[in-house]
């Protein structure tokens, strides 16, 4: 059965590869760039599961797969590649400011110990005892997330491309989706493409911001708009605090991320588009970052600006995002795209709804066990 995916960011690579542990699928890859470009080459991959307040239905239920499939996809990717994939399993540590409601964290504390999560309210003392870096008096504690990860999402998707090659699948970059041919009984048998035509039983779209001009296509369109985000690289030369501990730490909606050497990746502005979908990066919104994470980290404060980068975050129009499940109108194409903020934490979860339709739909129904990582 053959299967197109039209997207390679980490969300399209991550279907092609849980897709090709399958047994009869012949899958293709098109993207019109190399793999990682656009919203997955921009993010910092700090993967919010446990510490996220999302607590019940699909919204918690994707984020809990997708932590735990990372806990196996890292090694079973770097053993399959060879490829290092920079995976930071320190956790998370949200900082808590003073305006904050502590019964409100308390709560999530126990609804996660509940689902079998742990999380650690810590006060001042021990904020300063275990990372004394973080220094400014309008924090008046903290959460602390032991098994939430952070992620290098470029690594990680060209791991997942490699792996994936491995297993058979076919990727084509520099291609362009031109038109779409269908049948009037909801059912798209070709595409047209840059590079010839290219038929298929099922397609999926996980294109991010193209799903837009795509869906058109296909007189179904699927709103999705450009959220721009800012973030920059730090050096500072040493790690901070104690360099046996460097979890990803976040607060106020802004991330300081080790990367290793005494650099640290800290964003990401949310800036929308004003007029059309032109977003002209705002510099003073990218300095307030920096502002804010120099009042949580003074050390902050010498570091060197290595580079600064953005990109285009894909939200969906009026409704939720992400947008998976099938194209309205059609029994075969099938949409994972729309991820906005959280294409890299929610990718392996994606991953598994897509094969999951695929397996049910178009091979019979069958026990399929999760994210064994092995063709059976």
């Amino acid at each position: 059965m053959n299967v197109v995916i039209i997207g390679c960011g980490v969300v399209g690579a991550a279907i092609a590869y849980e897709l090709s542990l399958v047994k009869g699928l012949k899958i293709t890859v098109c993207d019109c760039q190399p793999p990682a470009q656009a919203s997955t080459g921009a993010a910092l991959g700090v993967l919010m599961g446990a510490i996220s307040q999302k607590i019940k239905g699909k919204a918690w239920q994707m984020r809990q797969t997708s932590i735990q499939r990372y806990e196996t996809l890292i090694p079973e990717l770097e053993a399959l590649t060879g490829r290092k994939i920079p995976f930071n399993r320190q956790g998370i540590l949200s900082l808590g400011l003073a305006e904050e409601n502590l019964a409100a964290w308390e709560k999530l504390v126990e609804i996660r110990h509940s689902q079998g999560w742990h999380l650690e309210i810590w006060d001042t003392a021990k904020l300063q005892n275990i990372c004394p870096q973080v220094d400014c008096e309008k924090i008046t504690g903290a959460v602390y997330s032991p098994q939430d990860r952070q992620l290098d999402p470029t690594a990680l998707t060209l791991a997942l491309v490699e792996a994936a090659q491995q297993n058979g699948v076919t990727f084509k970059f520099g291609v362009t989706v031109l038109d779409a041919s269908t049948s009037t009984s909801e059912f798209c048998y070709q595409l047209e493409t840059t590079e010839g035509k290219i038929t298929a039983d099922w397609f999926v779209i996980a294109a991010g911001l193209g799903s837009t001009p795509l869906t058109a296509k296909l007189n179904q369109t699927i709103d999705i708009r450009p959220v721009l985000g800012q973030a920059l690289q730090m050096r500072v030369g040493h790690p901070l605090g104690n360099p046996d501990f460097q979890p990803a730490i976040t607060g106020n909606d802004v991330h300081i991320v080790p990367v290793g050497g005494g650099d640290y990746w800290v964003g990401a502005t949310v800036e929308f588009p004003s007029n059309g979908d032109e977003i002209p990066p705002n510099q003073e919104l990218l300095e307030s970052v920096r502002k804010q994470v120099i009042a949580f980290c003074p050390e902050l404060s010498t570091a060197k600006i290595i580079r600064t980068w953005s990109g285009l975050r894909p939200r969906p129009e009026g409704r939720p995002a992400p947008v998976i499940g099938k194209l309205s109108g059609f029994s075969n194409i099938l949409l994972a795209t729309g991820h906005y903020r959280n294409g890299v934490l929610l990718a392996p979860a994606t991953a598994y709804a897509i094969r999951e339709m695929i397996i049910s739909q178009g091979m019979g129904t069958r026990d399929w066990g999760l994210g064994t990582g092995t063709k059976d």
